[in-house]
């Protein structure tokens, strides 16, 4: 049974993603507050990615198919969870060939 989540999503000024939190039972994930690239320069992250948090899960359920908890429900959750990463790396390498990568450009 899932426990109840909280999120705090933030947006700036102009209506773009600028951090937040979500919480949960167990969890607590501070999100990225605005991009990596401010006026050219790449700057550390604030916080966690989508990417991070679904690598997560990944390697917590890899975790479970070592042990007696093995299944093809957990295989088949790996599965579409990496399949996002794909889907989320894709659209980085497309906002990097355009050169919008780490900023709020569209």
């Amino acid at each position: 049974m899932r426990g109840a989540i909280i999120e705090d999503h933030q947006l700036d000024a102009d209506g773009r993603p600028a951090g937040g939190t979500t919480t949960g039972r167990g969890f607590l994930i501070s999100w990225q507050d605005g991009p990596l690239a401010v006026d050219g320069v790449r700057r550390e992250p604030t916080g966690a990615f989508v990417e991070d948090v679904i690598a997560a899960a990944v390697g917590r359920l890899q975790h479970y198919q070592t042990t007696k908890f093995r299944c093809r429900e957990n295989d088949l959750a790996i599965t579409k969870l990496q399949e996002a990463l794909d889907w989320l790396e894709t659209r980085t390498r497309y906002r990097a060939a355009r050169g919008v990568e780490g900023t709020h450009e569209v």
